[in-house]
């Protein structure tokens, strides 16, 4: 029996320099290694390079958890909005130049103004999300859109924002499950269940269900070993990403006792 493949997000680094990072991924007891394009780690063709030179000596795999810092893809700012995509497909190409398997993005948010406009956003973030995966498949990469947390004003974070999007959205785009953030929902099962086909990739860290504390695995409230049972009875076979912030080693080894 195939088991999922457990990786490692380099966002409990990402306030160091990107050189430290590099050292630190080496370390780690994974080869499936989650670049955070953002920060202190934002990619350019020299850090893609040495990434690549890494992975060949290494046998390291990537993701890319693409830019999210002042990102809105569904802006109502159209001059914004494209410097916000070319960032993103900026973000793309390097992904594509690394190999990666799976390219992060979030949603779209909420505006002061999306009173004023009701729906609007919505249509734009349908619109966003299947430029950017059309994008990334005409690049060799796919893209898929996170579930992400309360209390932020993301326009998708329930299972039910979710099957909107699936209904109306007309592209088969990924998901990434953030079993973190379902929990804040309290919707992890549900999730699990009602995406079994969609659900492309992981992310996996703790909290105590309230806000986003990437916890280490075991570190907060969420049930972990029901969580695992039921990643196991859909037969998900790919990666696992470990995005805690601390107890980072452990996470990992937590990880794959339970889904070994």
């Amino acid at each position: 029996m195939v088991k999922p493949k457990i990786g490692l997000s380099t966002l409990y680094c990402l306030g160091e320099p990107f050189k430290k990072m590099t050292q630190r991924i080496l370390k780690a007891d994974t080869t499936y290694i989650e670049i955070v394009d953002e920060g202190f780690h934002a990619l350019n063709k020299r850090r893609v390079q040495n990434l690549n030179e890494l992975a060949a000596s290494y046998a390291l795999k990537y993701t890319v958890h693409s830019p999210f810092a002042d990102i809105n893809i569904a802006s109502p700012s159209k001059p914004l909005l494209n410097t916000m995509l070319k960032r993103l497909k900026k973000s793309i190409l390097y992904a594509s130049a690394l190999n990666c398997q799976v390219w992060v993005f979030h949603p779209g948010l909420k505006t002061g103004i999306s009173m004023f406009y009701p729906g609007k956003e919505w249509i734009q973030n349908l619109k966003t999300s299947r430029l950017l995966f059309k994008f990334a498949r005409d690049h060799g990469v796919e893209a898929a859109v996170e579930n992400v947390p309360e209390p932020f004003p993301f326009i998708m974070k329930s299972m039910e924002d979710f099957k909107r999007f699936y209904n109306e959205v007309n592209e088969s785009i990924g998901l990434v499950l953030d079993i973190g953030h379902a929990n804040i929902n309290k919707q992890i099962e549900l999730f699990l269940t009602t995406f079994t086909d969609e659900i492309v990739h992981m992310h996996a860290h703790d909290n105590y269900g309230k806000s986003d504390q990437h916890l280490g695995i075991g570190y907060g409230n969420v049930n972990w070993e029901k969580t695992a049972a039921l990643i196991k009875k859909i037969s998900y076979k790919s990666i696992v990403v470990v995005e805690s912030v601390e107890h980072v080693e452990q996470s990992i080894s937590r990880l794959e006792k339970l889904l070994g």
